[in-house]
């Protein structure tokens, strides 16, 4: 099921939220039940047979995480992250490794159809977190209820925000949070009425042209593809963050804080600068989890610097199985120990120097990362910096909706301007996105304010995007 559907705004939503506070009334473990029950029927929505995988997954770690903190052995911890991590390898990579081993080798091994749980990476991240705090004694073992309710609880559960498991259990079981605050509703559906707004009116649109673009790379011009490249960067931002606008405004209706995860990403004047600002809980599970037990900063500049390749080789891993998610995680590391060994010097920069050289290293990046292939990020390049055709196509131009602009033009007998209204109409959208990126605070901290700005904002946002549901599309990271 998809934040941005029919079924879920008009049904699933209001359901949860009155039930939810309703059996709270009664009784906090039946809240709990009904956490899990929920889902549960969230997830089944995409499939029984990834859903029957998913619970055993579930099953087993729970098992293991008994079995951790019975025997309280560092072999035993590691054992049960490696049976995650195999699970995840065989899933998400095997085929992946069997075609590498293929393209070098003269005995060929055959691939298998292997359905790809849906959020496996972020249900495996978050059960390591559990398995290794668990192991720590930084949490107390959880109960039967309280793990499934930590799992599967459906604003986090197939794109995150990756959160910890004790500051969701604490909040699901806090009772002053099972009261009704409306100020909490409010700002919740202000959130989510923002993310849903960056989803369906800005990513969407600006996708289809992304999509046509790497479809038919070579019948874009250079022209096109420096805007295919700007769009992709617009569209996984407000895809991404706006599934976790509405993940984190859902929770927010039921008094349960999930982590921030984007804080004006594309404001940010390095590269360093701009992985604390996106995904931010990733970076968190990275640093904690990966980058500090390899010693982190503390032996050795040159380890420091392969500590950080090491994890951005893995956040491109995790991303997906392809060799251009891998060199786009070993490029954001280099250029990360590039601006440490330049430290003095860049510094000395301006803002606006350091902005710009940040932007377009994240936009060509993005480009590399949304190819088929390393051949095809190269090709585009090369065709992009040509300059050779810098026109636009009719493809760029068609999805950008053109039609209020038209009545206006008709209205005021502008005809003049009529034969430019997708041009025109590209443009606002090209507009609206930077100032939507680069001039306000980030949605959740804007959202928490009650005034008459949000209130109406967030209500035009709504209907704008509510009046676009003409049919479910599917989000960036459901892929990851």
């Amino acid at each position: 099921m998809q934040f941005n559907s029919y079924i879920f705004i008009l049904l699933f939503l209001p359901i949860f939220v009155v039930v939810f506070f309703l059996l709270n009334k009664i009784n906090i473990f039946l809240g709990k039940l009904f956490i899990i029950l929920s889902g549960a029927v969230f997830y089944l929505y995409a499939g029984i047979n990834i859903s029957i995988i998913f619970g055993i997954s579930i099953v087993i770690n729970y098992l293991l995480a008994l079995i951790v903190k019975k025997v309280k052995k560092k072999w035993m911890c590691g054992l049960a992250i490696v049976s995650n991590v195999g699970l995840l390898i065989y899933f998400k990579y095997y085929n992946f490794i069997i075609l590498t081993i293929n393209d070098h080798s003269t005995k060929q091994y055959p691939t298998k159809d292997i359905l790809l749980p849906l959020g496996i990476s972020f249900f495996t991240f978050q059960q390591i977190m559990y398995l290794v705090n668990l192991y720590k004694n930084e949490i107390k073992e959880a109960k039967l209820t309280d793990y499934l309710a930590y799992i599967l609880y459906f604003p986090k559960l197939i794109m995150g925000p990756l959160a910890e498991s004790k500051e969701i259990i604490d909040q699901i079981n806090d009772k002053e949070n099972k009261k009704i605050k409306w100020d909490n509703v409010a700002a919740g559906l202000r959130l989510f009425s923002y993310g849903l707004f960056k989803k369906v009116v800005l990513a969407d649109t600006f996708a289809k042209v992304v999509k046509w673009g790497f479809t038919n790379p070579g019948s874009a011009t250079a022209g096109d593809l420096f805007l295919i490249m700007i769009f992709y960067t617009f569209e996984i931002y407000f895809d991404f963050s706006g599934y976790t606008d509405m993940a984190v405004g859902v929770s927010n209706m039921i008094n349960i804080s999930l982590p921030i995860n984007f804080n004006s990403p594309y404001k940010a004047t390095s590269i360093r600068d701009f992985w604390k600002r996106w995904h931010m809980s990733l970076t968190a599970f990275l640093t904690k989890y990966i980058y500090f037990p390899l010693g982190g900063s503390k032996k050795g500049v040159v380890r420091t610097y392969l500590n950080i390749l090491l994890v951005f080789i893995v956040s491109g891993l995790w991303h997906g199985a392809n060799w251009t998610f891998i060199l786009w995680g070993l490029i954001h590391g280099g250029l990360q120990i590039l601006e440490r060994v330049c430290d003095k010097v860049y510094n000395k920069l301006f803002d606006v120097a350091k902005w710009m050289y940040t932007f377009f290293a994240v936009n060509i990046l993005w480009l590399l990362f949304r190819a088929e292939s390393i051949q095809q990020w190269k090709e585009m390049l090369i065709k992009m910096f040509s300059f050779q055709n810098m026109a636009i196509s009719d493809e760029v131009l068609g999805p950008f909706p053109s039609s209020i602009l038209t009545f206006l033009f008709e209205r005021f007998h502008l005809t003049t301007l009529s034969s430019s209204v997708r041009g025109l109409s590209m443009i606002i959208y090209i507009v609206a996105a930077y100032v939507i990126c680069l001039v306000p605070e980030n949605n959740y901290k804007t959202s928490q304010k009650t005034n008459y700005f949000n209130v109406v904002t967030s209500a035009i946002a709504f209907i704008w995007a509510f009046l676009c549901l003409t049919s479910e599309s599917v989000f960036v990271y459901f892929n990851f």
